[in-house]
């Protein structure tokens, strides 16, 4: 198929805008873990084991946290995301193959608006960018629930059916595939759930065949 009806591209942040095997993110999970210690007094182990059980029932390790603790997002969000940017470097091909997509192009994360934005100037991709939405702009409710989706594509006014979604995880692309988003898979290994439409491990070339109006395989 092509994208020729694609107007709004949406696009994760973390691990899709960046290779996995940049030591970012796990930056963020050992912030997540010592404060789950200090906020619960819990062993490393324990925390580790409720970082999961919250991933699986609740989408993030924050939202577990408001929902069964009643954690203040703020604090928690600003603490996590204190980390080193300069593991990241910057991309000019991928730069390249984004500036040549037609239509909007937008962020949409499971971090924060703030956070994105370091990550994006750390891999040169700052400026490129209709809009920047973080967990805030869905009342921190975290992908992959339906009321994240719902609330940030009726903030930016998107059609859900002119529009693409690249994301690192699979679960994350489940809602959107339901209203009609074209689903991508960013990462080493294709996945194959039904709610997958495409399939890349190299984000910058499959971009590039797009803005060349190649037609794509469905995975």
């Amino acid at each position: 198929m092509t994208f020729d009806h694609v107007r709004t591209w949406i696009f994760d942040l973390d691990e899709t805008l960046y290779p996995p095997t940049t030591p970012l993110f796990p930056q963020i999970e050992a912030r997540m873990g010592a404060w789950i210690r200090a906020r619960l007094g819990v062993t490393p182990a324990e925390a580790d084991a409720l970082r999961a059980r919250w991933w699986h029932d609740h989408g993030t390790t924050l939202a577990g946290l408001m929902r069964e603790h009643g954690e203040d997002p703020a604090p928690f969000l600003a603490d996590v995301h204190d980390i080193d940017f300069s593991v990241l470097v910057p991309d000019a091909r991928l730069r390249a193959a984004l500036a040549a997509l037609p239509g909007r192009r937008i962020i949409y994360t499971n971090g924060t608006a703030p956070y994105a934005e370091r990550v994006l100037a750390a891999r040169g991709l700052g400026g490129l960018w209709d809009a920047v939405y973080g967990v805030e702009h869905a009342d921190h409710v975290p992908k992959p629930d339906r009321a994240a989706f719902d609330r940030v594509f009726a903030l930016d006014g998107l059609d859900p059916m002119a529009a693409a979604m690249f994301e690192d995880s699979v679960r994350n692309l489940a809602v959107p595939h339901e209203l009609g988003v074209v689903t991508v898979h960013v990462a080493p290994v294709r996945d194959p759930a039904p709610h997958v439409r495409h399939h890349t491990d190299d984000l910058a070339a499959f971009l590039r065949d797009i803005a060349a109006g190649q037609a794509i395989s469905a995975a």
